[in-house]
């Protein structure tokens, strides 16, 4: 018997064998040269396609008895109604820490099959579980990622997220989500990032936190301490959102007329312009600094405001667009403001962020955790982005 379903935290199909069930009923041999168990494969009948290993993914998990068998898929269900139910938080966590929607899937994916594989009879508290599976498997990406970046062409940004859905991004709070802000984190250690996300998003006490980072709690109020001092006066003093989705539009509208005093009246004189295209041409390989170079800078490009396509987004809790070019989506575009007006200008070219943007669009309206694993275990399929099958 076994269970395969479409994920609703992304596109990617999941098969939940029941290994550990067997493993526990049957015995170890009929899981025994198996390597991999929970594993990304394709969702398909178990008549007509190999699991793991080669065998058929029946074979898994021999038929167990009338009475065995309900046990098995009723935990399993459970699992994955906890999961389903605590997948936003743990995205959020991976993905502040990160600044990688992508990286942070990957995250997410790696604590289910955790979560599968687990003895969850002796969880007592699977929020707490999770929780730091996530953040550690986080931390363990985020040192490696560091290294990836080095070789990064021109300005790193954080890949954007939608919002429209969640606001706060599986968060208590809609705290350590801008772009910017997230941009300033990865100048902290990977332990430092991780304390703040959990303290100022997740509301998490210091004794939590010093769990979860094998700390103690006098060193977790350090760590918080020390990390919020890195924050620019920028970052703690952000507008609020009707008063970004002003600036933007402004700044957007007098970028397409070639107003240029315009955008001079809406940047700082320290303003900032970050180019993110990992070496694509025409996007800039350094930091644009100063009021005046960066008004020139947005408006330079005459050949592409004309052609462009503005569809305006909700991104990192904030107002972004999107611009088009032969209805194909070129690059991303938001701003970071405080009282004395617009101080970063950030631009993304990267195709595959602006393909993660679109799919996290995708994902927020596909996915309704509600009524998810209802449907999920009853096998309706009604324009969900999954749907269930039993043996």
């Amino acid at each position: 018997m076994g269970l395969s379903f479409h994920a609703p935290w992304n596109d990617r199909p999941i098969f939940l064998s029941f290994e550990k069930h067997c493993h526990s009923v049957l015995g170890p041999s009929v899981v025994e040269g198996e390597t991999i168990a929970g594993s990304v494969s394709a969702s398909w009948p178990h008549s007509e396609h190999p699991g793991p290993g080669g065998m058929e993914s029946r074979d898994m998990c021999p038929k167990a008895s009338p009475t065995e068998a309900p046990v098995a898929e009723r935990n399993l269900a459970e699992a994955v109604t906890t999961f389903v139910e605590l997948r936003p938080r743990l995205f959020g966590i991976a993905y502040r820490v990160l600044g990688s929607a992508t990286e942070a899937e990957d995250v997410v994916q790696e604590a289910w099959v955790r979560w599968q594989r687990t003895d969850r009879s002796a969880v007592v508290s699977p929020v707490a579980f999770l929780s730091s599976t996530t953040t550690r498997l986080a931390i363990n990406v985020a040192r490696s990622a560091r290294v990836r970046r080095e070789t990064y062409i021109g300005p790193w940004l954080p890949e954007p997220v939608d919002t429209s859905v969640d606001p706060a991004a599986g968060a208590e709070r809609a705290e350590a989500l801008e772009l910017a802000l997230l941009l300033v984190l990865q100048k902290l250690t990977p332990t430092e990032r991780a304390a703040y996300v959990l303290r100022e998003a997740f509301a998490y006490g210091y004794a939590e936190i010093a769990e979860i980072l094998r700390l103690t709690p006098v060193n977790a109020r350090k760590i918080v301490s020390r990390a919020r001092m890195h924050l620019t006066h920028d970052e703690r003093d952000s507008v609020d959102v009707q008063e970004h989705r002003r600036l933007l539009d402004a700044f957007v509208a007098a970028a397409q007329e070639g107003d240029v005093a315009s955008l001079e009246a809406l940047l700082t004189p320290d303003a900032v312009s970050l180019s993110d295209g990992n070496g694509l041409r025409g996007a800039a390989r350094v930091p644009v600094v100063g009021r005046a170079r960066v008004a020139n800078l947005s408006t330079a490009a005459s050949r592409f405001w004309p052609t462009a396509e503005i569809a305006p987004v909700q991104a990192n809790g904030r107002a972004g667009v999107l611009l088009y070019r032969d209805g194909r989506p070129a690059a991303f575009l938001t701003v970071a403001a405080t009282r004395r007006g617009i101080h970063r200008v950030l631009w993304v070219f990267n195709p595959d962020k602006i393909a993660a943007f679109l799919g996290s669009r995708r994902a927020s309206l596909d996915t309704r955790p509600g009524d998810a694993v209802a449907r999920e275990f009853t096998g309706e399929e009604n324009g969900s982005s999954y749907a269930a099958c039993r043996d």
